[in-house]
Parts: C-alpha cells; structure tokens; sequence
C-alpha cells in the first residue's frame, strides 16, 4: 500500500464559483429590497431581511474586482455597468423619487474606472491615489449607493486579490474591506465575508454574453417589479 497516496485524504469542502456567488448576492439583494420597500419597517423580519440583505453589495464588488481583472475589454466592461445603470435609473427614480440618490450600478462602474485610472497611473502614486479619492468624492457628492465607501471596498478587494485564492489572501482582504463594508451592519459584512471566503476562483456555469447581460438586466427588472407591488 502506498502510505503516501492522496486517495485517503478526506474531500476539500464544497466551494462557491464565481456564478454561484452571482446567484447569492442577487437573491440577497431582491430579499434587501423587498423587506426596504414593501414590509414594515418595525418587524423583526424585516430586521431578520435587511441583516441577510447585507451579503449582496460586499459580494458584488468582490465580483466587479475579479471581472476587472479577467476581462479582456475593461472599456467595454465599464460601458456595460453605465448602460444598465442608467437603465435602472427610471425604476430607481420610480421607487425613490427626487431624492438625490442614484442606483448601485452607478457606483459599481465608477469603481471599474478608478480601478483602470489607479491601474494606469500605479507609476505616478501621488495621482494614483488622486484618482481613487476624485472616484469616491464624486459618489459621495452624487449620491451613488453606498457612497465613496463602495468605491474603497471596490478598491480594497482588487488591491489584495491573490491569483492563487488562497484563504490568507482573502482574509487579508477583508482585514482592509471589512471596516468599510461593517459600516451597512456588521453580521451581513461577516456573512458576505464567509460567502467569498468559499469562492474557488472559477467562473461556474453561467457562460455567454445573453446569461451576463441577463444578470445585468436583472437589477432594473426586480426594481420596476417592486414598483409594480
């Protein structure tokens, strides 16, 4: 007998893709939405829904801050998240109304153009760093979802990112996110850290442009629906 097989190792536990990560922070966020716009505010569900609802936002800029990187086309990638943002603007508004706060998609690609202006001027620190505090200046006085802390986050999870996922590497970048991400409610910033904590650095079963798009849709869809309701 070979002592020195590997057979005899027990299985690694179950680990998440990038698509099953997809479908955890889109379910997290239509949980969010519901209990924001349609439930009682005093409840304990309601509590129960926005504390679960937390998960989303953390996830989807660690997924912003892997697409990033993986993507062949980071203009095109920006011009996508804008195409959708000012979509979902009209359900937003719908929802909303003039209150001077503008959709999550908006934030999610002005963190995709800090990233590709730091990425570019990373020579030139002083302006590098320019770049990033001009982005999280322009979502705080604009009034972009989660404000210049999602831009940090955005920024933070690309920072520390590790080609080799490994745990140390994630855990180093939550040790710098999750300050900023604790500030929306510390047990969904910790749920949304134990969810990436399992991402295996593969993309999963959704492929294609029309699954991409799809998801992309989504957030305008799931808006206009709770208008509807």
């Amino acid at each position: 007998m070979n002592i020195g097989s590997t057979s005899y190792l027990p299985e690694p536990l179950p680990l998440l893709s990038g698509s099953a990560l997809k479908i955890i922070a889109v379910v997290s966020m239509v949980i969010d939405h519901y209990a924001y716009y349609l439930m009682d505010g005093n409840t304990m569900a309601y509590e129960v829904m926005r504390c679960f609802g937390r998960i989303a936002f953390p996830v989807f800029a660690f997924l912003v801050a892997e697409g990033f990187a993986h993507t062949r086309n980071r203009m095109r990638y920006f011009l996508s998240l804008m195409l959708f943002a000012v979509v979902s603007e009209v359900p937003w508004y719908l929802l909303n109304g003039a209150d001077g706060t503008h959709n999550v998609m908006f934030t999610l690609a002005l963190g995709v153009a800090a990233l590709a202006a730091f990425e570019r001027l990373r020579g030139h620190r002083a302006l590098a760093i320019a770049a990033i505090l001009l982005a999280a200046l322009l979502a705080e006085v604009s009034g972009l979802d989660y404000g210049w802390r999602g831009i940090v986050v955005i920024l933070v999870l690309h920072l520390f990112r590790s080609k080799k996922y490994s745990q140390s590497a994630r855990l180093l970048q939550f040790a710098f996110a999750f300050p900023f991400m604790s500030y929306y409610g510390t047990i969904g910033a910790l749920l949304a850290c134990s969810v990436i904590l399992l991402y295996d650095g593969t993309r999963g079963f959704i492929h294609g442009n029309l699954a991409k798009y799809g998801f992309y849709a989504f957030y305008p869809a799931h808006l206009f629906l709770l208008w509807l309701c």
